[in-house]
């Protein structure tokens, strides 16, 4: 015969456990506050800030990013980051990263980004995510489209 307290904990448990779902991937959104710093002829330095959208019916933390970061298929840099960053529920948040880009890989690219035809632009890597200090590795594969005109 089970004891009215141990129905208690037994309920309580078994709605903890269905309530600590798997959170559903970030969405990219966009990207912001694009800037060359430390402009080189071997490698300079890129920061952005890139926007994603939390689907989730709650918010998360972001312990730590590992991205490389691709132009037409040629690497272009490698973003990593300890920063402990917020995520709201069901809301935009923007990431922001710095890398440095290898020149020569650039110049492979930098005609086609001038002149306005569209270039593939490739994120791949992961995010340390979690909530109530308990952590999970999500994996980053987003790949677009995006026409760049400077004229």
């Amino acid at each position: 015969m089970i004891k009215r307290n141990d129905q208690f904990v037994l309920a309580s448990i078994v709605t903890a456990i269905m309530s600590c779902s798997t959170p559903k991937p970030l969405e990219y959104c966009s990207y912001k506050n694009l800037s060359i710093e430390n402009l080189g002829f071997t490698n300079s330095e890129v920061k952005l800030d890139l926007g994603y959208f939390n689907p989730n019916n709650f918010g998360l933390q972001l312990k730590r990013t590992e991205l490389d970061i691709f132009i037409n298929n040629n690497f272009l840099g490698h973003s990593s980051s300890d920063s402990s960053i917020n995520i709201p529920r069901r809301d935009t948040f923007f990431l922001p990263l710095k890398f440095s880009v290898d020149m020569q890989h650039l110049f492979k690219n930098t005609w086609n980004t001038f002149a306005g035809s569209e270039v593939l632009i490739k994120v791949t890597g992961k995010l340390k995510i979690g909530k109530a200090n308990i952590f999970m590795s999500m994996p980053v594969n987003y790949e677009g489209k995006y026409k760049f005109s400077l004229f």
